[in-house]
């Protein structure tokens, strides 16, 4: 072997943020010049280094070198003792490659930081901050955390009181205040308090000092009287406004409607009947044909078609009966009875489209649809068709809607034997929350109308 090397010292001292230097020898025993280059190797090599980096050494002479440690204050490098080794290696011959080794200790230092997250914080009934405290030393350590201010008006407490940080880490502990008394309204109240967290075990380190606020906020906002004065002054204009514009217009809507109602269903009394040639009747008296007109007005609305003999001794009479078998006949469209019908159709993806009847019409029957309620519960995607006697109502996109009513302020009228049908396509089956996933789509169809008798025919008139 021709090269020789060794530290003046095997077991040194590195203070972290700090530098240490260890002079090590080499030695060229051999007959030619040779070069050296210097590796450090180990889990100090990222901090440490050879100055010079190389040397070239006449034969049988030695030189120094320094080797330079520099662990860095943060807690990468963990306190404690750590390897190392120092490679020599001849340029000329690095199968003659030489490893003094040693040992550093690294020095254990404390470092302690804080902070509150928010620092200021408010709430009606109490209010919350986390404390967030962050271990930068190469030791780990066990803190305490202690709140002050004033108990006699807030009172603080931690969800962790003592905590363990590992080197390198942070950890957070929830801090709660609450009001010793309630603030029911009024400016916001700001009670500063100051957290300490001191550091206990082997290494100590000074407490860290966080200082925060509090602001207790009233349970009545401030803008509540006011509001509720402007809700009040603009439910009397409501009251006033009905009083005085809406409701006379609407009473005298709603009596116009009334009168025209029973001018509808009611027929007019007729007046005196005048025989054909122009002149009165042998024997007959005006008085006496009203009072057939009148008889005969009371028969058609008793009773429909039975109006027609109310005179029968007068030809006034039978003339006015004429009249009220005239309204009877009209009065077959009178009020009628107010039905529902309900269904459900399913159908398959990919499948054709499914098709069922809602209502069917009874014979000598006609219904007036004003009401339609789609539903669409499962969220399904496809086309919905709602028809009536062949004759298209609505088409609906199922993903455009979930509920859909409609109200037809002029009924569409369904004959006798017509039918209201339903026809559901089905493109993708909706998933409902909560449920297992359906396996056809689903939707149901609400009408809903008056039934009325069909009026009869109208008779042709004679030749």
């Amino acid at each position: 072997m021709t090269t020789a090397a060794s530290l003046d010292t095997t077991a040194v001292t590195a203070q972290p943020g700090g530098r240490t230097e260890v002079p090590l020898q080499v030695r060229n025993s051999g007959s030619t010049v040779e070069e050296y280059r210097f590796e450090v190797v180990g889990p100090a090599a990222a901090w440490a280094n050879v100055e010079p980096a190389s040397l070239s050494l006449y034969p049988d002479t030695s030189a120094a070198v320094l080797l330079a440690l520099s662990p860095p204050r943060s807690s990468e490098v963990p306190a404690g003792d750590l390897p190392f080794g120092v490679r020599v290696v001849p340029t000329s011959n690095p199968e003659g490659t030489v490893v003094p080794e040693g040992v550093v200790t690294v020095l254990p230092f404390a470092e302690l930081t804080g902070e509150l997250v928010p620092r200021g914080f408010d709430g009606v009934w109490r209010g919350r901050t986390d404390v967030a405290i962050d271990n930068r030393g190469n030791v780990p350590m066990t803190v305490r955390l202690t709140a002050q201010g004033d108990s006699s008006r807030v009172r603080l407490g931690f969800s962790r009181e003592d905590v363990q940080l590992p080197l390198g880490t942070t950890e957070l502990s929830k801090l709660t205040a609450r009001p010793a008394k309630r603030l029911w309204r009024g400016a916001p109240v700001v009670h500063p308090f100051q957290v300490v967290a001191t550091s206990e075990g082997e290494h100590p380190h000074e407490p860290v000092l966080l200082d925060g606020t509090y602001q207790q906020d009233a349970i009545l906002p401030s803008w509540l009287p006011r509001a509720l004065i402007l809700a009040l002054v603009a439910v009397l204009a409501l009251v006033g406004l009905w009083f005085t514009l809406l409701r006379p217009v609407v009473k005298s809507a709603a009596r116009e409607e009334t009168q025209k109602q029973v001018a509808e269903v009611l027929p007019s009394s007729p007046g005196p009947s005048t025989p054909a040639g122009g002149g009165d009747a042998p024997g007959a008296s005006p008085g006496a044909a009203g009072a057939g007109g009148a008889d005969a007005g009371a028969g058609a609305g008793a009773d429909g078609g039975g109006g027609g003999g109310g005179g029968a001794q007068q030809p006034g009479g039978a003339t006015g009966g004429g009249s009220g078998g005239g309204g009877g006949s009209g009065g077959g469209g009178g009020v009628g009875d107010p039905k529902s019908a309900q269904t459900e159709v399913q159908d398959s993806v990919g499948g054709d489209a499914t098709a069922k009847t809602v209502y069917a019409v009874p014979e000598g029957q006609m219904f007036e649809l004003t009401d339609l309620v789609v539903q669409n519960p499962q969220g399904d995607s496809g086309t919905v068709v709602i028809a009536a006697e062949g004759r298209t109502l609505l088409r609906l996109a199922l993903q455009n809607f979930r509920d859909q009513d409609y109200h037809f302020v002029t009924p569409i009228v369904v004959p006798a034997n017509g039918k209201i049908t339903m026809t559901v396509t089905c493109r993708e089956v909706g998933r409902p929350v909560g449920t297992p996933a359906p396996a056809q789509c689903a939707e149901s169809l609400l009408v809903g109308g008056t039934l009325r008798a069909a009026p009869a025919p109208s008779p042709s008139p004679s030749s």
